[in-house]
């Protein structure tokens, strides 16, 4: 079977489809929020490839393809931003600020946490991206000398785990603004939670995607301050 996965350009790329399909074929039968459809194909990628024996290097070989299309679809969230701009404009203030308090926020609960458990500071800067796209935490992760492959495996758990409770967070805590709604859901889980943002409505989808691009940025320039602290802080 790695011979099958090492001499093949696309049997990785199959697989991951047809996981993915599965999982949204059972999401549109049961509706149930835990079967997320990235979810399940994670799952039963990683159950393939142990009872097949398969090395995920090999698997990764043929299957690569699909991460060239991370980039090109982040850029695609653009659509949603350009078709409500006006909106947003007239927001402008409350977006920035609402951001900013989840950056600020979801950086500060990881240098918490990593104190707690006595976590060094390689560790902090690893989890540190969780709430933003790929794209940019990957090299966030680089620049303060983390673990990239735990980073990607924290964004996508971070990202899975959003989508999943973003509408009953938002009925729980009684967020009725669809702006805000948005903003919640775009600052913390970035674009896997943001595709739950547009089943919710076109502002929320345009609020989430503006908030993935500024949250991003924002934690580019606040990263290095929030560790320079855990370098005191932890081990």
């Amino acid at each position: 079977m790695n011979e099958l996965f090492s001499d093949s350009l696309t049997a990785g790329v199959v697989i991951s489809l047809l996981a993915y399909f599965l999982g949204d074929a059972m999401k549109r039968k049961w509706k149930l929020a835990i079967l997320n459809p990235l979810l399940i194909s994670i799952v039963l990628v990683i159950v393939f490839l142990l009872l097949f024996g398969v090395d995920y290097q090999a698997y990764y070989g043929s299957a690569k393809y699909l991460s060239y299309l991370l980039t090109p679809a982040t850029v695609s969230l653009a659509i949603p931003v350009y078709q409500k701009l006006s909106l947003l404009k007239k927001h402008a203030a409350a977006i920035f600020i609402g951001v900013l308090s989840g950056v600020l926020a979801s950086i500060a609960s990881v240098l918490v946490l990593c104190c707690l458990f006595r976590l060094s500071c390689g560790d902090f800067a690893t989890l540190l991206p969780k709430s933003i796209t790929t794209a940019i935490g990957i090299g966030v992760s680089q620049e303060l000398g983390g673990n990239v492959s735990i980073t990607a495996a924290s964004i996508v758990l971070t990202g899975v785990f959003g989508n999943i409770i973003a509408e009953t967070a938002c009925r729980v805590f009684r967020f009725r603004s669809s702006i805000a709604r948005g903003l919640a859901i775009g600052t913390a889980s970035h674009a896997i939670g943001t595709s739950k943002a547009m089943e919710l409505g076109e502002v929320e989808g345009a609020v989430s995607s503006l908030a993935i691009v500024v949250a991003g940025i924002l934690t580019v320039l606040t990263a290095p301050l929030f560790t320079a602290l855990a370098q005191r802080l932890l081990p």
